[in-house]
């Protein structure tokens, strides 16, 4: 199994996970020029841009940590073209969660990081 399979099969435990928490799934894996989005969700009245990371060990850093600061403005820039291309304006609420599995263990970081313009 390739990475990008195995990756896919992470996503789609966080987007089970999600919908069990009550979240609407939006779109998965959207991608535009300026980077991919992994999972886009409701949750209430937030659209939730949601990063998800594995590790199979936390040697070389956390799934968290992953989540740099480059990656976090690429996935803010993306978020910026959703909402554009899907007409929600710049007050609609939203929110920037991480979810990190290591090993066996999920964990769901709302407001992982805040909007960089």
């Amino acid at each position: 199994m390739n990475k990008r399979q195995v990756g896919g099969e992470y996503e789609t435990k966080a987007v089970l996970y999600l919908e069990q928490q009550g979240l609407k799934i939006l779109e998965r894996n959207f991608r535009c020029r300026m980077g991919e989005i992994d999972i886009v969700a409701k949750d209430g009245e937030f659209v939730v841009f949601t990063e998800v990371k594995w590790r199979k060990t936390s040697r070389s850093g956390s799934a968290l940590q992953s989540v740099d600061w480059k990656k976090q403005r690429t996935i803010c820039r993306t978020s910026d073209y959703y909402r554009m291309k899907n007409f929600l304006t710049e007050n609609s609420p939203m929110r920037f969660d991480v979810i990190a599995i290591e090993g066996d263990e999920l964990h769901w970081i709302k407001n992982a990081f805040a909007y960089i313009p």
